[in-house]
């Protein structure tokens, strides 16, 4: 099984934007050190919480501090975006990090006001249609694919000598997969998000799969499943860093603001210290936040990845302490058995 990291950046409590893109480059090198496969940074707006805002600035800055880890976007939110301008920044970054970029493309609405202070529609007749068109368009600029006769058959984009970055569909229910299946290229599906819906949606990327138009080296489905993911030295100090997850969930489903300050706010919140993620799971619990000591998270996860057919996991975690988060990544390596670089 590989692994993978997306970070979000988050802003340490008393800290600024400046400290998280700080620790954000460390966790990348760290990354590339341990042998994870790719470091994905994400796109959030207006969240004080958090300071990754725009993958393109951030990633340029990663291909300078880093040497060989493929570097992503998790996600680019296209519906905000001409597919053009996407195509040409991350072609761009592409230049900067010759044959290790990728292009995660997905979408969301942020509130009304950020939405149109971005510029964005918020209400179409077909979402589905217009996200699938966008996602295309990308591809065919990547892969300079547009016919002869196209309006854009003559516009180019920097090149680096080793082939265009690699785009990957994300999502968190079954018609972002079959976006990716139709058009032929990699998914991955966020399970932090919606798990119920995670066979269901490789299911169908399969089903749907279609041999990719676009010379971009994808011949047949390839996926990845994103997993909310604590380790520890013991399954219960990693339950304990789990419960800022848990605690946020439940303020996602109050409607109340996301940010939980620490681990002590989590646990105060939520009146106890959740208990540990069992180390085998029944066939249909699916959590939104696992924990474990290496041995146990490990298990966890390649059961995960069994499940719905990939052999690669990418960590999303909540975890306020920096610190508390290298350690996590280095014991989850250690326990898969990565081979470090």
């Amino acid at each position: 099984m590989d692994l993978s990291i997306v970070d979000l950046s988050p802003v340490p409590e008393g800290g600024t934007a400046t400290d998280a893109f700080a620790n954000t480059v460390e966790a990348a090198q760290q990354a590339e050190r341990l042998g994870f496969e790719r470091f994905w940074v994400a796109e959030h707006h207006s969240r004080e919480s958090l300071a990754g805002t725009t993958p393109e600035v951030l990633l340029g800055h990663l291909a300078a501090e880093t040497e060989s880890i493929r570097l992503g976007s998790g996600a680019v939110l296209l519906n905000h975006y001409s597919p053009f301008e996407v195509a040409e920044s991350f072609a761009a970054l592409d230049g900067l990090a010759p044959g290790r970029v990728d292009l995660g493309l997905g979408r969301a609405n942020e509130s009304p006001a950020v939405d149109q202070a971005l510029g964005t529609e918020r209400h179409l007749d077909d979402p589905d249609g217009d996200q699938r068109a966008r996602v295309e368009a990308v591809a065919n600029h990547l892969a300079d694919a547009y016919p002869d006769d196209h309006e854009y058959a003559d516009v180019t984009l920097p090149r680096s000598g080793e082939g265009p970055p690699t785009p990957w569909v994300l999502g968190s229910s079954p018609s972002s997969a079959e976006i990716a299946g139709e058009l032929g290229l990699p998914y991955c599906f966020a399970a932090f998000i919606r798990p119920v819906f995670a066979e269901h949606a490789f299911d169908a990327y399969r089903e749907g799969f279609q041999p990719s138009p676009f010379d971009l080296g994808v011949d047949e489905p390839t996926g990845m499943v994103a997993v909310n993911a604590v380790c520890a030295p013991t399954d219960e100090e990693a339950a304990r860093l789990r419960a800022v997850a848990e605690a946020t969930y439940e303020r996602l489903k109050q409607g109340r603001p996301t940010a939980v300050s620490s681990v002590e706010a989590a646990i105060d919140e939520l009146g106890g210290v959740p208990a540990p993620t069992p180390a085998t799971l029944d066939d249909d619990e699916w959590p939104r936040a696992v924990s474990g000591s290496p041995e146990t998270l490990a298990g966890i996860l390649e059961g995960l990845a069994d499940r719905v057919g990939v052999d690669e996991v990418m960590i999303q975690h909540s975890i306020p302490d920096h610190e508390d988060a290298l350690r996590s990544h280095r014991l989850l390596a250690e326990g898969v058995g990565l081979p470090g670089r």
